[in-house]
């Protein structure tokens, strides 16, 4: 126990002392009975007093984690048994099982995130661990703070978070589940959304005018696929005022929400919380007034740069501050808003290295979040807590209707006000891909309600990518196109009529599922379970099914994807769980999109596939699809409401459960039960027995009443299934196939949708793009889980240029692959390409992980001179070699650039130096470092001084710069320029 703790001058440690709170089996963990009472208010607990308040129980903790507090900081340690799944961690990229992978809770503006990135846009200090025997146990640092969540060790978590903060452990109980709903009755269960929220959403940055979002939506109408929900972004405000309206785009919203309610569409309003510092605006001037803005360490508002210019922002941790934020979204929601959308709330803050505000700012936040902190304390909860003041501003507007918001930054807890997505994406396949997991990691940590942008948000989907990704975002919880400006339209008509039937299916697959969907919100709401979860929820004790990541369940129904361009989804091998699994479908399986299965046992409720909610009504047929268990029996619920408004918390419901059941050939559905004050509503019951292979037997009668269907005897079931199957393969062969054009002539912007080729051997993965500059746009140090490196596909990253100006040739050039070695077994991998950068002119770069040194990533770049005329004596144009390396800044505040000059003199230069040029005696000599001092960890950057002939450093926002110069001069072909350099991930004291 902690009485044993060891200690020393700087170091304590020990195991952490425990008492049992919440339920029976819920466990809190801390370092002392001093650090227990001087621990900080929870802001992820629903109710602080259940986390401070002991329950009676004889049960001891299965599992005690270990601390050690080193300078200031508390490092907590839990261990597992071999064999042990990770899982969780918030929002996060990457692989669904986390062993391997570290993150940093730091909620961040992250636009275009890869695979490694390790700060999203929200903190989700928490992780699922999945033991061998099936059983599971889920573990919660209560903190605020920036932590960093170590996964990199088998079957081990740590934590590491500034002192002190309590530690709580959910189980082990029997299953995923268990451990999920124990989280909910601490941190609280997802928003009951109102039902238009659960179809599709369409959505970019920006239609600029009332004009374009009528004509979007006329054409979702024309066109026969389903849509309840138009966005608008920033460009709707007048001057990207918040609460504002353009008055030449969007004159009069109320007539437009008039017509869009006509029309069946709901409206979604963005708002940020970076407020124009402007006398006169009324925004400004009411908050000024009772004095609800963020404060510098001085007492004076902060001022930051976003969308409006120079910008103040609410300190949403007063309940003040709170109040006239709601305030002012009641009264903005009198102009026909049905929704709101919180954007940029990390906050994000343009300008500044961190990428936000200053750390030394000051909140006064009421004492029982905490009380007056720095911003380092509420960084991470300022997102939630925007989100819970808009919350409250839309219930007060009118109690009778939920509110639906959509916020971009969260804490564990955020459910409780807000969806979320995944942020700003990008067009690719291996986001596609991505999506998969990041929708499920977030229910794995108590969201349940999120989705990505399908289609990507950054660059320009293809055809068949759109397409694949609507036919599996169709299946998400949250449902939502989204591209970025400057883009082709990304509407699901937009890449012509083969996908444009496609994503019709899709969603009308989706809207014959909504009473499904609807009712597992339902449950989620009220119990706390999982709308999507990872297949292996279908049986954790089968350890194949753990990483699975091209498959989910809904309920009952697993859905199986295909996330690579050239595989169809009908060629899959797909992974089962044991049991009873049977094939089905609308009539509309198509090779674009996924295949279902109904677990044996279930009863699934659909509906009619309306082009919006607003088109259903209770008397509406109903369909049972029943998949029989291995005791011929099943069962299944529906919930029904209202779909608005709290009706239900007074009993104004009906959750009905059904069974079926075999007894002597005949199968038999009733109603096993009925809950709620609502009056069966008079209407039509079909139902389909599934029999394998995709086929079903089928009966009707009134829902309320016994149905009975005869069973087909052996030899007509396998004559029924031969007959499913023959169809599904005559419409497979007969679908019309997405186009597989990667690239489009008429596509505007930039093709972000081809493979980049990657380097992975010994320490390094590194992935490159030819067709663009040669660029390197992924650095990842493996043994750390640091990328060092990441940026979008047509710009920063690592680039070189042919001149000492910016983005002189070289970085968008076409550049070919001269010689390939990528065998990644182990052995060296390289990689050599060229792009013609004009007048005769080649640039060269070799990328090199060396077989017997892979630790060190090497590159080696030349100017050579291949047609240079004799005319010019063999010389070329005045030329400069200049590496451009942007790296990415995870601790912006910890990180700094060292090195000793060639003069013998040190130097260390942090962000607040801005640009700086070093030459001659002051040119680093032959090496320099970045250094984050929070991982303690630098990436060396070495070269040969007799080739680079300056230094330059610049601090971009949340990136840095380290950039080589070489002289400038002619080159011919016996006097090229060249920079050979290399990179190497070195600890640090």
């Amino acid at each position: 126990m902690a009485a044993e703790a060891i200690a020393s001058s700087d170091v304590v440690s020990g195991d952490m002392i425990f008492e049992p709170v919440l339920e029976g089996g819920v466990f809190r963990f801390d370092c002392s009975a001093s650090d227990r009472q001087a621990a900080y208010p929870s802001l992820s607990f629903v109710n602080g007093k259940d986390r401070d308040t002991p329950i009676s129980t004889r049960t001891r903790p299965s599992y005690t984690p270990t601390y050690q507090c080193v300078r200031g900081q508390q490092i907590v340690k839990l261990e597992f048994p071999a064999g042990t799944s990770l899982y969780g961690t918030g929002e996060v990229s990457g692989q669904l099982e986390r062993t391997g992978k570290r993150i940093f809770t730091w909620n961040t503006d992250a636009w275009g995130y890869g695979t490694g990135t390790t700060s999203l846009y929200q903190s989700h200090p928490w992780v699922l661990a999945v033991l061998p025997n099936g059983e599971a146990l889920g573990v919660l640092a209560d903190t605020t703070r920036r932590c960093e969540i170590d996964l990199r060790k088998e079957s081990t978590i740590q934590f590491i978070a500034p002192s002190s903060y309590p530690v709580f452990t959910f189980g082990p109980f029997t299953s995923p589940t268990a451990v999920l709903v124990s989280l909910s009755h601490a941190v609280g269960t997802v928003f009951m959304p109102p039902k238009w929220s659960l179809g599709y959403h369409q959505c970019r940055w920006s239609y600029d005018s009332d004009k374009r979002v009528r004509e979007i939506c006329r054409t979702f109408r024309e066109k026969g696929i389903p849509c309840d929900v138009i966005w608008m972004d920033i460009d709707y405000m007048d001057g990207f005022r918040c609460f504002t309206f353009d008055k030449e785009r969007f004159p009069d919203p109320k007539s437009l929400a008039t017509d869009l309610h006509l029309n069946g569409f709901k409206a979604i309003w963005m708002l940020d919380p970076g407020i124009k510092h402007e006398d006169g605006y009324f925004v400004y001037d009411s908050g000024s007034k009772i004095d609800v803005w963020v404060q510098k360490a001085d007492g004076t508002p902060f001022i930051g740069e976003v969308w409006p210019g120079p910008c103040v922002f609410p300190d949403y941790t007063q309940s003040k501050v709170r109040s006239w934020w709601a305030s002012l979204v009641k009264d903005f929601i009198y102009n026909g808003v049905d929704g709101i959308w919180n954007d940029m709330n990390e906050p994000a803050v343009f300008k500044s290295v961190t990428k936000t505000m200053p750390e030394s700012n000051i909140h006064r936040g009421d004492d029982e979040i905490g009380g007056c902190q720095n911003h380092s304390y509420y960084h991470n909860v300022y997102g939630m807590l925007m989100a819970r003041s808009t919350y409250e501003g839309m219930k007060l507007a009118d109690k009778d209707k939920r509110p639906f918001v959509l916020t971009r930054a969260g804490f564990i807890g955020s459910q409780r006000y807000a969806a979320t997505w995944t942020g700003d994406n990008v067009s690719n396949w291996e986001h596609l891909h991505m999506s998969i997991s990041m929708v499920l990691q977030l229910g794995l940590s108590g969201q349940p309600f999120s989705g990505p942008d399908i289609g990507g948000f950054a660059g320009n989907a293809t055809p068949r990518l759109f397409g694949r990704w609507m036919g599996i975002g169709a299946m998400f919880p949250f449902c939502r196109g989204h591209t970025e400006t400057d883009t082709i339209d990304h509407e699901p008509w937009s890449f012509g009529e083969e996908c444009e039937e496609v994503c019709r299916l899709a969603l009308k697959r989706r809207y014959r599922l909504l009473p499904h969907i609807y009712t597992l919100f339902y449950m989620a709401h009220t119990t706390g379970t999982l709308v999507a979860s990872p297949t292996f929820f279908a049986d954790p004790e089968d350890l194949t099914l753990r990483k699975l990541e091209n498959s989910f369940l809904l309920g009952p129904v697993l859905v199986c994807a295909s996330t690579l361009p050239d595989q169809r989804s009908d060629k899959l091998q797909h992974a089962l769980p044991k049991g009873i699994w049977q094939s089905f479908d609308f009539e509309d399986s198509h090779p674009d999109l996924p295949s279902l299965y109904l677990r044996g046992g279930s009863i699934l409720p659909f509906g009619p596939p309306h082009q919006h909610i607003g088109e259903s009504k209770p008397s509406d047929d109903l369909t049972l699809l029943v998949a029989l268990d291995e005791n011929g029996k099943a069962k299944g619920v529906l919930f029904e409401d209202d779909g608005d408004g709290y009706g239900f918390t007074e009993g104004q419901y009906l959750l009905t459960h059904y069974e079926a059941e075999l007894q002597m050939s005949e199968v038999t559905i009733r109603v096993s039960k009925s809950e709620g004050l609502w009056e069966r509503p008079k209407r039509r019951l079909i139902v389909k027995i599934l029999l394998g292979g995709g086929a079903a037997i089928d009966t009707w009668g009134m829902d309320g009443e016994d149905l009975q269907i005869a069973m087909p005897s052996e030899a007509e079931v396998s004559n029924l299934v031969s007959a499913s199957k023959e169809k599904y393969k005559i419409r497979m062969e007969s679908a019309k196939l997405i186009s597989d054009a990667e690239k489009a002539s008429e596509h505007k912007g930039v093709e972000l949708s081809q493979t980049p080729i990657e380097l992975k051997s010994g320490d390094w993965a590194v992935k490159v793009v030819p067709w663009i500059g040669g660029r390197v746009i992924s650095m990842a140090h493996l043994p750390s889980g640091t990328q060092w490196l990441h940026s979008r596909v047509e710009v920063n990253g690592y680039e070189e240029y042919c001149g000492t100006e910016y983005r002189s040739a070289g970085c968008t050039e076409e550049y070919s692959v001269v010689e390939s070695r990528l065998q990644h077994g182990g052995e060296e991998e390289s990689l050599m390409l060229e792009g013609d950068i004009g007048g005769g002119l080649i640039l060269q770069r070799k990328l090199t992980i060396p077989k017997d040194n892979p630790k060190i990533f090497k590159i080696n770049s030349k100017i050579l001179a291949r047609k240079v005329g004799a005319g010019s004596g063999g010389f070329s144009r005045l030329v400069c070699l200049r590496v451009h390396p942007m790296f990415t800044l995870l601790h912006p505040t910890e990180s700094f650039i060292s090195f000793t000059s060639i003069d013998g003199s040190k130097q260390e230069i942090w962000p607040e130096s801005g640009e700086q040029f070093y030459e001659g005696n002051l040119l680093p000599n032959g090496e320099w470092m970045l250094v984050d001092k929070c991982q303690g960890l630098a990436l060396v950057n070495r070269f040969n001084v007799e080739e680079v002939f300056k230094c330059f450093i610049h601090w971009g926002t949340g990136t840095v710069n380290l950039e080589l110069w070489s002289e400038q001069r002619p080159v011919s072909k016996q006097s090229p320029l060249a920079i050979s350099h290399e990179y190497e991930v070195i600890k640090i004291p």
